[in-house]
C-alpha cells in the first residue's frame, strides 16, 4: 500500500525553450495600504509580495470611518454643479493613494463608483441606479483630470486604468433598483434583471464615451468587473459599445474558484468573444480572485457562529486560506502568466480578516507565504521556459539576468507525495537549493536531488505543496 501511494509522477521542464515573459501585471492586489490602523510592519507585509497593481474597490470599506475612492465621497452633494472644485471632496482619496504609490510602491487601478453593500434586498444607500447617468459620467471625468491633470489641486500622476462600476449583476448590493427588489426579482433570469442590465448597459457606454472624449488613449477605460464571466452581460455590452462607435479597452470579471486552470479557459473565451465584436485590443483584466473551497459556502463564511464550522473553514490545511488554498494561488498565478490575461488581482490582501494574509492574531496565512514567493518570481526572473505539466503538478520554470534558473513546482491536492522532473537546459553537475512552502514549513529550506538531469522532490506529507527549486548553473 505504501509503495502505491509513493509512485512518482514524471514531468518535464526545458530551459532551452522560451515560452514568453514573466509579466508583473498578473500579481496584482484587490488592496493596498489603509489611512489608519496600519502598522510598519503591515506595510513591509504588502510590499514584500512584490504586487505591481493595486485596485481601488471596496476601500471605503476597509478604511472605516474615512471618504475614500466612492464616487458619493468625492462628490457628497449630488445637486452641486460638477464643474466648481469646491464641490468635491478628494483629500482622504489623495492621502490614500499618495500613500499607496510612494510607500507601498504599487501603481493605482481605480474603480470608479462604489463599494458593495451587504444590507438585504430593500435597504440601499450607496449602491442605487444612479438617476442622472450624464452626471455621474462627469464626475468620473473630474476624478481622472484631478488625478492625471492637476485639476482641483491635483496631480499629474498618469493612473492608466479606470474601471466603470463593479459587480453590476449584483441587483441586490451593487446596481440596486430604487427601492430594492423583490425575492421573486432577486431570481435569476427574472425581468427585473434583464431591466438592470440594459439600464447598466447604457450606463456603461455613457461612461465610456464621455471618458474617451476628453482622455482618448492618454488613460485605459474599461468593466465593469462582473461577478463571474457572463456571457450574456458581456454580449450586451460590447455590442453597445460596438453601435455606439466606442471601443472599451478591457473587460473585467471576478471569480472565487477551486479549479486553477478556469481562469486561464475564462481569458481564452474572452479572447474570442471580443475579438468577435471587433475589439481586438481589448484586453482581459480578472480583478477579483480566490480559492473557494468545496468544504463550506458563502453563507456558512460570512455569517455563520458554530464554532465547527468556522474551524472546517478556517483551521487546517483545506481551509479558506490554509496550505491548498496558497497552492491553488501559485498553480493559478503561474497558468495565467502563460494565458491570454492581461491582468490579475488578489482578492484581497486587505491586512486581517477573511480576504487578508493574517488572522486577527497577526499570524500569516499560508497564502501570504505563496504570495511573497510569487512575488519573488516576478522581480528576480523575466521569462518563462517550456514546461510540460500533468494532473495536480503545475511546473513554472523562469530564468533571469546571468544564466539564472529557476523552477516552481506546485503540487495542489496530489494523492503522491513524490515528484520527478526531467530538466533540459541546467548543467548536469550543477547544484540546486530548495524551499518548501506546506503544511508545516513556510518557504523554508528543504532536501532536493538533482542528478543527471533529473529532479526528484517528496512531499513531507499527503496535503499540496509547493517546492521553489534554484539551480546554481
Amino acid at each position: 500500500m505504501v509503495e502505491t501511494l509513493l509512485l512518482a509522477t514524471v514531468l518535464t521542464v526545458d530551459f532551452l525553450k522560451d515560452v514568453g515573459p514573466v509579466r508583473p501585471e498578473i500579481h496584482s492586489s484587490g488592496f493596498g495600504p489603509t489611512i489608519c490602523s496600519q502598522t510598519a510592519q503591515d506595510l513591509a507585509d504588502v510590499k514584500s509580495m512584490g504586487f505591481k497593481y493595486a485596485r481601488t474597490h471596496d476601500w471605503a470599506l476597509i478604511n472605516p470611518n474615512q471618504r475614500v475612492c466612492d464616487y458619493f465621497h468625492i462628490f457628497p452633494l449630488m445637486h452641486l454643479d460638477v464643474g466648481d472644485p469646491k464641490n468635491y471632496n478628494f483629500g482622504p482619496t489623495d492621502y490614500l493613494l499618495k500613500r499607496t504609490r510612494e510607500e507601498a510602491g504599487l501603481d493605482v487601478f481605480f474603480r470608479l463608483g462604489t463599494s458593495i453593500e451587504h444590507s438585504g434586498l430593500k435597504v440601499h444607500f450607496n449602491t442605487t441606479v444612479p438617476d442622472d447617468f450624464d452626471k455621474i459620467a462627469e464626475i468620473f471625468a473630474a476624478t481622472v483630470r484631478h488625478y492625471n491633470c492637476g485639476w482641483a489641486n491635483g496631480y499629474e500622476w498618469g493612473i492608466k486604468y479606470w474601471e466603470i462600476w463593479n459587480e453590476p449583476e449584483g441587483i441586490q448590493n451593487m446596481w440596486t433598483p430604487p427601492g430594492g427588489i423583490t425575492e421573486e426579482e432577486y431570481k435569476p433570469n427574472s425581468a427585473k434583471r434583464a431591466e438592470c442590465r440594459a439600464q447598466f448597459v447604457k450606463f456603461y457606454v455613457t461612461v465610456l464615451k464621455r471618458l474617451k472624449s476628453e482622455f482618448g488613449d492618454t488613460i485605459k477605460v474599461g468593466g465593469p468587473a462582473l461577478c463571474s464571466f457572463t456571457t450574456v452581460w458581456l454580449n450586451d455590452i460590447l455590442s453597445a459599445c460596438r453601435d455606439a462607435g466606442v471601443a472599451p479597452d478591457f473587460i473585467s470579471w471576478h471569480g472565487y474558484r477551486r479549479d486553477p486552470m478556469q481562469y486561464s479557459r475564462e481569458a481564452a473565451l474572452g479572447r474570442k468573444l471580443c475579438d468577435s465584436y471587433g475589439f481586438t485590443k481589448c484586453e482581459l483584466i480578472l480583478n477579483e480572485w480566490h480559492y473557494f473551497g468545496e468544504n463550506y459556502d458563502w453563507g456558512e463564511m460570512q455569517r455563520c457562529s458554530d464554532p465547527a464550522v468556522k474551524a472546517r473553514i478556517w483551521e487546517g490545511p483545506d481551509s479558506h486560506n490554509g496550505i491548498r488554498s496558497a497552492c491553488f494561488a501559485l498553480a493559478a498565478l503561474a497558468n495565467m502568466e502563460r494565458s491570454e490575461m492581461t491582468q490579475a488581482y488578489f482578492y484581497g490582501c486587505r491586512h486581517t480578516g477573511a480576504w487578508g494574509f493574517k488572522d486577527e492574531l497577526q499570524r500569516k496565512y499560508k497564502v501570504f507565504y505563496a504570495l511573497k514567493l510569487f512575488g519573488d518570481i516576478v522581480k528576480g526572473y523575466s521569462t518563462i521556459c517550456a514546461s510540460e505539466s500533468e494532473g495536480s503538478i503545475t511546473l513554472f520554470p523562469v530564468k533571469g539576468e546571468n544564466g539564472r534558473k529557476a523552477l516552481l513546482v506546485v503540487d495542489y491536492g496530489g494523492a503522491s507525495r513524490n515528484i520527478s522532473v526531467a530538466v533540459k537546459g541546467v548543467a548536469p553537475d550543477a547544484g540546486a537549493t530548495c524551499a518548501l512552502l506546506d503544511h508545516h514549513h513556510d518557504l523554508a529550506p528543504c532536501k532536493v536531488s538533482f542528478k543527471n538531469g533529473k529532479l526528484n522532490l517528496v512531499k513531507p506529507d499527503f496535503h499540496s505543496a509547493a517546492f521553489f527549486v534554484r539551480f546554481s548553473k
